[in-house]
């Protein structure tokens, strides 16, 4: 079916299903914003108010969207995974990815009707007259992702590399490529990718061998040799790419001095394919709907960007906004899938009784809730620091320097339990692919391996600490979160007391140099908890919600402080309306001042 008909015919919001009498419910063709109160309710902490209230529609229409036709797009696609075609029927070399009209029309919604890579960089996008701040392109596409993963990967690597294009490239090129990438008009777009990946060069970028040779014939002076060995969305019309240079004498500068960064288009300026090959087409576990593929550089004509030897250094300003992107990847993920749970829970009945009437199903989606709400809290505050940062405000660049590898460490690793615990409130119908959960679970394990691995991901906390001078500057922020946040005595100490040993960890481990990297993992998670802990508990006295101030304590409780395993524990009264409220709201009665959980 051509991708016009697929638009015509199915491009419209569901009305939300009923409640069927069947006892496998399904939910199909529901808002997934309408089912996520909270996000509503916690959006005009993170937006203009005016903002806000413009972007009100877009959401709601996003999220509609999303739990219909994009979910039942993003299905068809999974299944039908691109193509790799090397020539024509008449036997001309000419390497095409082909794509199926499901995924091509993710991409219009995604690209061309929200302008999702490009509502950062200019004004217009969906109405708005200024570039959007962070949080208003994220709270989008949180809302996408529930329905589809694999195409998130283009549209961050667009964003991201026009992003560092503005940042460090020739006023020439980004005069010549913005356009393109930053437009919504479908078929004049360029997509981004960034290649860095080599087998023998993966987190290690020291190791990269791929070699950039100065050529004044080339367009853009350079030519690049060398094989990438995972290159998502390879047909993109640009990519940035790290290759050594030479020096004088031909040979290749060592360690991180000799790599720097290209800029590499699919087609040069007379129209003709670039001097580079797609190999092969990676077979994933998950994102099977976005092409990955190895790529060899045959002298493929290059723009340096920035200057000679920088290339890490600027190719890092790319990775932590793919970082952050991750991040909000894996929040989407939970948020679908503790959505797809609360709804078995609420519409199942076994044994005479609806399943979240049942204390052991109410601490399995309590244990699913306390992760999902970290992840999207910690999109939205790393979100604003970005904001701040680029903005040029005292102390926002370090704040964002480290929670940014801090969600990208926790919650994508936190993503691939949450998935699959969700997917067994389903049961046996959660492990069929007509379900949603498979994808999810599939897709959920990408996040934790691109970007930097998981240890990779908590050193860089460490490095965040040690260069950057992160640490008093996160202390302060949550010291300042605190001072604003109405709390129980008890309950303040409790938490002045995890941040200060939360951060006698990380500082340690800093201190500690190569011999503190065993502890990494466990400062980051502890800053990552604590962190989220306190946001949301400021979160809770900002909208009043003594809902919100019980899940901020209880991540805490269950996530940071001693327990003792052989003791028996008693359900509290208040965690049926705290894990799943009747009536949906996220403000349960009562004084956020007297919420004491410890």
């Amino acid at each position: 079916m051509p991708s016009s008909a697929v638009r015509d015919t199915t491009l419209q919001a569901h009305p939300a299903a009923p409640a069927a009498a069947h006892p496998v419910p399904d939910r199909q063709g529901g808002s997934l914003f309408a089912a996520d109160p909270d996000l509503r309710a916690l959006l005009p902490l993170y937006l203009p108010a005016d903002l806000f209230n413009h972007l009100l529609p877009h959401l709601e229409r996003m999220g509609a969207l999303a739990g219909g036709v994009l979910d039942e797009l993003a299905g068809v696609a999974d299944h039908h995974p691109p193509e790799l075609t090397y020539r024509t029927r008449a036997g001309v070399d000419a390497q095409r990815i082909d794509k199926h009209p499901a995924y091509v029309e993710l991409e219009r919604v995604a690209f061309a009707e929200f302008g999702l890579a490009a509502a950062s960089h200019r004004g217009g996008v969906l109405g708005w007259d200024k570039p959007m701040p962070p949080a208003a392109k994220y709270a989008l596409t949180y809302l996408f992702v529930q329905a589809e993963f694999g195409l998130c990967c283009p549209l961050s690597m667009t964003d991201s590399l026009t992003r560092t294009l503005r940042k460090f490239g020739d006023p020439a090129l980004v005069e010549r490529f913005l356009p393109n990438l930053t437009t919504q008009v479908f078929d004049d777009l360029y997509q981004g990718a960034m290649f860095m990946t080599e087998q023998g060069a993966g987190s290690d970028v020291a190791a990269t061998a791929t070699r950039a040779v100065r050529d004044p014939a080339a367009e853009g002076g350079w030519r690049l040799l060398g094989d990438k060995w995972f290159c998502s969305n390879p047909d993109a019309a640009l990519a940035m790419v790290l290759a050594r240079v030479e020096d004088e004498a031909g040979n290749a500068v060592p360690g991180h001095k000799g790599v720097s960064l290209f800029l590499l288009p699919r087609k040069l300026a007379d129209g003709s394919d670039n001097h580079y090959r797609i190999i092969r087409l990676k077979d994933k576990l998950g994102t099977r709907s976005m092409a990955s593929g190895e790529i060899r550089l045959e002298g493929a004509h290059a723009y340096l960007v920035g200057e000679p030897g920088r290339g890490f250094v600027q190719m890092a300003d790319m990775i932590n906004n793919s970082r952050l992107s991750n991040g909000v990847r894996a929040a989407g993920l939970m948020r679908r899938a503790l959505t797809e749970g609360l709804f078995i829970a609420r519409e199942r009945q076994a044994f005479g009784k609806r399943l979240q009437d049942m204390p052991l199903m109410r601490r399995q989606l309590l244990k699913l809730t306390l992760p999902t709400e970290q992840a999207r809290t910690m999109v939205f505050q790393t979100a604003e620091a970005l904001r701040r940062a680029d903005a040029g405000e005292a102390d926002a660049y370090p704040l964002m320097r480290i929670l940014t590898p801090l969600i990208k460490f926790r919650a994508c690793r936190d993503a691939r339990k949450v998935t699959g615990d969700a997917m067994e409130i389903r049961g046996g119908c959660g492990y069929i692919e007509e379900w949603s959960d498979p994808r999810l679970v599939r897709d959920a394990h990408l996040g934790s391996i691109w970007e930097g691995t998981s240890n990779i991901v908590a050193l860089d906390v460490l490095r965040a600490v040690r260069r950057e001078g992160a640490l008093p500057v996160l202390q302060a922020h949550l010291a300042g979160l605190l001072a604003d946040t109405p709390m129980h005595a008890a309950a303040r100490a409790t938490f002045e007391g995890a941040i200060a040993a939360a951060a006698k960890l990380a500082a340690q481990a800093a201190d500690a140099g190569a011999d503190g990297d065993l502890t990494a993992r466990q400062a980051a998670s502890a800053l990552y908890h604590v962190t989220s802990a306190v946001a949301m508990a400021w979160e809770a006295g900002r909208i009043g919600s003594v809902r919100r101030m019980r899940l901020a304590q209880l991540v805490l409780r269950h996530r940071v402080l001693p327990q003792d395993p052989l003791a028996a524990q008693a359900e509290p009264e208040w965690l049926a309306e705290t894990v799943a409220p009747a009536d949906g709201t996220v403000r349960a009665a009562g004084a956020i001042d007297q919420v004491n959980v410890f």
